[in-house]
């Protein structure tokens, strides 16, 4: 496993016997090598600096901060909103934040909404800019995350193992969905960084103690799950049973203070969150199934969108550490068992691969294991390669010539074709991938960017200010970007029916802990969320050829309404699945069909005042 193993040193069988061959891997790699084994002696695999690794992660954060989509409408409705709420006074409540049920998180809410209102007062920045600058500050905190859980890839794994780690990180999907997403499956994925990377390094047990608690507490008390394997390590490889429990006590309790008093403060009353989530989606009658269930493939096909050819190998990289020990003969090094240093993600896959409701965010804690787990198998198979491949030329050219001996070469060099082939592939289809994303479902932001910048037009907008204007949407309302893409609090989002019958946001009223009327967690309609659709000033819709009673083509309404912008928008239904799912230059324009999201202004205000005039 590690990094300072010599290729062809394991590959000498026939000149030395196995245990020979681990004896001198262990005499070479020691520090008390003395100067005649100077010769012998070759150098570790190169790998970037934690300061390299950081400016080449947060330009790759920064680009999803500006140009990723917000895929879950969740994010939307269940954070950014309350978000805006807070900032602004204005935005959609969702069950969840209702003090009847209580499962979300105010505390987690104001650690993002302190900075965005600082920014927004010092620099009097319109909402679209506050949304960017939050999420530029969320991709710098995960590039923070993720050099700390490199440097302790590195040092626990080797350096081989880190930097494949750093290539899997920075082109992932996968990273480039979640790291700046609104999330507190987000944040449960930086202080898993931070938890492992702590232990990786060895350093204080405090650090990863504090990390795991807030990842519970603050973020998704679920995500406490991928902490076992560090509790283990203390309380039974280590035995320092009285340091853990006094830390768990320092920080649990020094967490969930503050945690509940927000909470109960924003609710009215004593609430605490983490465990009401806990209540709900394990023991409620119904729980989270009645949003939606998938079956086994759902997560399968998801990690190979986000991963491609790292997701398989992930899932065998434990096999194969005991499989590629045993062959080549070596001892796993590492102050942790292998089992150990890998079980997290395990864990993880073994209990929400099999719950019925399965969400993308679901995944997002174990991301940067799976990026770590697909580079310990690939430097198992690089090793595997040496020991076979080149131990064979070794003695075909020893019979042949009889050679004595051969020049010490690290494994990483005489199958440094696999890391690359490898890591080429994961590139290229990870690039085609994020780009899939951003050409087929980047319209619904641009329609609303423009919107802010065509109503400064008073030829475009002729409504005065003060005046309350209705933006619609119907069957797009799960795009919806958040209040943050609206001008002003003039402008209000509105829902006008479509065919979803489930139960829609609705608007906060006074305060955060008033209990609104029409409110269920059965995701059972309510239609007092409806407006009719007369008195929608804007409306925003996607032009497809499917109708229905609820749903028609709005765009070809032209006595209704009129187009001010459009933005193409990926018509997956009629699209061929491979090339709408990594973009393929020139066969992706011919086998995807797209469609118009377009923003549209009423007319009938326009046909009453000619009609008055005439």
């Amino acid at each position: 496993m590690d990094c300072w193993c010599l290729a062809c040193d394991m590959a000498m069988t026939s000149v030395r016997s196995r245990g020979q061959a681990a004896a001198h891997y262990h005499r070479k790699n020691s520090p008390e090598n003395d100067s005649s084994q100077a010769n012998d002696v070759v150098r570790a695999p190169w790998a970037p600096t934690g300061y390299t690794a950081f400016k080449a992660l947060m330009s790759a954060r920064l680009v999803a901060a500006i140009w990723s989509n917000i895929s879950d409408c969740d994010e939307t409705y269940n954070y950014w909103e309350p978000t805006h709420y807070l900032m602004y006074g204005a935005g959609f409540q969702t069950w969840e934040y209702s003090p009847v049920y209580a499962i979300r998180s105010y505390a987690y809410l104001w650690l993002h909404a302190m900075p965005a209102l600082f920014y927004g007062k010092l620099f009097q920045s319109n909402k679209v800019l506050v949304f960017f600058f939050l999420r530029c500050l969320l991709s710098f905190c995960c590039t923070l995350c993720e050099v700390y859980f490199y440097r302790g890839v590195c040092k626990q794994f080797g350096s081989h193992v880190g930097r494949l780690v750093l290539v899997f990180l920075l082109f992932s999907t996968g990273m480039f969905i979640s790291s700046t997403a609104f999330l507190p499956s987000t944040f449960s994925m930086y202080m898993t960084m931070v938890s492992m990377g702590a232990w990786f390094l060895g350093a204080a047990h405090w650090v990863s103690v504090a990390s795991v608690a807030a990842s519970a507490i603050v973020g998704w008390p679920f995500a406490g799950i991928l902490g076992i394997p560090i509790a283990i390590d203390i309380l039974m490889k280590k035995k320092k049973i009285l340091e853990f429990l006094k830390w768990v006590a320092i920080f649990g309790i020094g967490i969930l203070v503050p945690v509940v008093y927000v909470d109960s403060m924003a609710y009215g009353k004593i609430v605490l969150a983490p465990l009401n989530i806990v209540l709900y989606n394990v023991f409620s009658q119904h729980g989270p199934d009645i949003y939606g269930q998938e079956d086994f493939s759902y997560y399968i096909i998801n990690g190979c969108l986000n991963f491609n050819v790292v997701f398989p190998l992930a899932f065998v990289a434990l096999p194969l550490t005991y499989f590629a020990a045993y062959i080549v003969d070596i001892p796993i090094s590492g102050r942790t068992p292998a089992w150990l240093r890998l079980l997290a993600m395990y864990l993880w896959v073994a209990i929400f691969f099999l719950q019925s409701h399965k969400e993308e965010r679901f995944l997002f804690p174990i991301y940067p294991l799976i990026a770590l787990h697909g580079a310990v198998s690939v430097d198992c198979l690089q090793k595997l390669y040496c020991h076979v491949v080149v131990g064979w030329r070794y003695r075909r050219v020893q019979r042949e010539h009889s050679t004595a001996a051969m020049p010490y070469q690290h494994y990483t060099q005489s199958s440094a074709w696999l890391a690359i082939l490898i890591s080429a592939a994961f590139i290229l289809l990870s690039v085609s991938r994020s780009l899939a994303l951003y050409k087929g479902y980047h319209a619904p932001l641009d329609v609303y960017m423009e919107m802010n910048w065509l109503v400064q037009d008073k030829a475009v907008h002729s409504l005065p200010p003060g005046k309350q204007v209705n933006v619609c949407v119907g069957k797009e309302w799960y795009r919806f970007p958040s209040s943050f893409f609206l001008p002003n609090n003039d402008w209000h989002l509105q829902f006008i029916q479509s065919e979803f019958k489930g139960q829609l946001p609705k608007p906060y009223g006074n305060s955060t802990f008033v209990i609104p009327s029409h409110m269920n967690d059965m995701n059972l309609e309510e239609v007092s969320r409806y407006m009719d659709i007369k008195y929608c000033h804007y409306l925003i819709d996607l032009d497809t050829p499917q109708v229905a009673p609820h749903e028609p083509r709005y765009s070809g309404q032209q006595d209704e309404w009129s187009v001010l912008a459009t933005h193409s928008f990926l018509d997956a239904p009629r699209s061929h699945s491979l090339y709408r799912a990594f973009y393929i230059p020139w066969l992706s324009a011919r086998y995807c069909q797209f469609a118009n999201y377009n923003l549209l202004k009423t007319t009938r205000t326009k046909n009453k005042r000619t009609k008055k005039n005439s």
